[in-house]
């Protein structure tokens, strides 16, 4: 039975962990160039049905999983926790795969050197942005040949006419993970894109040379998604982007969500290899969630846990108390079942905020690796809003409380 069955396999079987497919290499397969399918509110719900949807869902719980303290034995004989933080060895010592990655996005940071901002009076988006998009749109190709396995990007088979490469569709998930060139904005539909791109990687078999047992899914996390997030960081205080999508004062955050579940995955209540993640408690002496509402801690603890870098994101580029500016974080802070029940409404709020809202998910592309196609296991969604978006959706809710 190849990867991708075995994958398929587990999913259909109701495993409470099921990870991302990795195709076969040797079995044909016919890719795409990505195309837009959601141009109304009403597609949304279509969505919620595809495969693309489903392995969206599956890959962010496995990665949240990942991230989640473990326990086990020491030599001993006591209870030991480990912690995966920013800056560990999953940063600093990844597999090559990663490696290769930081690489490539050192290389498109680099590219803002050479695009300064203008100079001109402008409150957002700075023109100067389209010239460094530009540069990366040029340099794209030759960025995945650099960085990226030849065995991953390889030709389609089986299909007819011009064929198409894991290339193509690897490019447009990575141009669409930088904001918008039209636009002069970035949020989180953005994002996803780039977990859509990293996730193409994972099918592709690019994280092989990894350690399995989610060691592998600890160096992507933190080795790739939170440089990728520096990057981005740097560009929106550069060019000053708008936020895309945003809900103002009344969103979780301006540019951003998934640093809110994986840094409180990183926070919860430790758990065996076996144990579905927590839904409740935090790590032990570990922070507390109160304590992202003062600066000076998050300053401290911005540099180990990717929540209170997300946090410390916002106190650089907004003034004013924390509860006045980021209301809904500080009211999350106040949480008393502790980081583990953050962590299940954070996957839970993604599905509500990110995935299931046309202005964010309008602008996702789909191919063969993230399919518009219908997910034949998936289930109808239970209602339409007046806005034409569903009332509440399926993968990640039903999987992020395995029982």
């Amino acid at each position: 039975m190849s990867a991708a069955q075995q994958s398929t396999t587990r999913h259909q079987l109701g495993d409470p962990f099921p990870t991302l497919e990795i195709l076969d290499p040797a079995a044909p397969h016919v890719f795409l160039k990505p195309t837009k399918q959601i141009n109304d509110g009403s597609d949304v719900a279509r969505f919620l049905v595809s495969k693309a949807y489903r392995d969206i869902g599956v890959f962010v719980l496995q990665l949240n999983r990942a991230m989640c303290p473990r326990k086990f034995k020491g030599d001993d004989g006591k209870d030991q926790i480990q912690t995966f933080l920013i800056g560990s060895e999953y940063e600093t010592q990844p597999a090559e795969s990663v490696r290769r990655l930081q690489q490539m996005l050192a290389k498109v940071e680099a590219f803002i050197d050479e695009a300064p901002p203008d100079q001109g009076p402008r409150r957002f988006g700075n023109i100067s942005f389209r010239m460094w998009y530009q540069m990366l749109e040029t340099r794209a190709p030759t960025l995945l040949k650099e960085h990226v396995s030849e065995s991953v990007l390889r030709q389609s088979s089986g299909g007819s006419g011009e064929a198409a490469t894991a290339e193509v569709e690897l490019v447009a998930y990575l141009l669409g993970a930088f904001g918008s060139a039209q636009r002069l904005d970035y949020g989180t539909g953005h994002e996803l894109s780039f977990l859509a791109f990293i996730g193409c990687l994972w099918k592709l078999g690019a994280f092989k040379d990894g350690n399995p047992n989610g060691d592998i899914e600890r160096s992507i996390v933190l080795g790739v998604f939170e440089p990728y997030l520096r990057v981005v960081r740097r560009l929106i205080l550069t060019y000053t982007l708008e936020p895309a999508g945003s809900h103002g004062v009344w969103g979780l955050d301006d540019h951003s969500f998934q640093p809110y579940i994986y840094g409180s995955a990183q926070l919860s209540r430790a758990i065996s290899g076996t144990e579905a993640m927590p839904v409740e408690g935090s790590l032990f002496r570990g922070p507390k969630p109160p304590s992202i509402a003062k600066s000076e801690y998050v300053d401290e603890e911005r540099k180990r846990y990717m929540y209170f870098s997300a946090v410390g994101f916002i106190n650089d580029v907004k003034t004013g108390p924390f509860w006045e500016h980021s209301p809904m974080l500080f009211d999350i802070s106040g949480i008393k079942d502790g980081w583990g029940k953050i962590n299940k409404g954070m996957i839970k709020m993604f599905n509500a905020e990110v995935l299931s809202k046309f202005p964010v998910v309008q602008h996702f592309y789909f191919g063969s690796l993230f399919s518009w196609d219908r997910d034949p296991d998936a289930t109808t969604p239970l209602g339409i809003c007046s806005y034409g978006e569903p009332t509440h959706c399926l993968i990640i809710d039903a999987a992020a409380t395995p029982a």
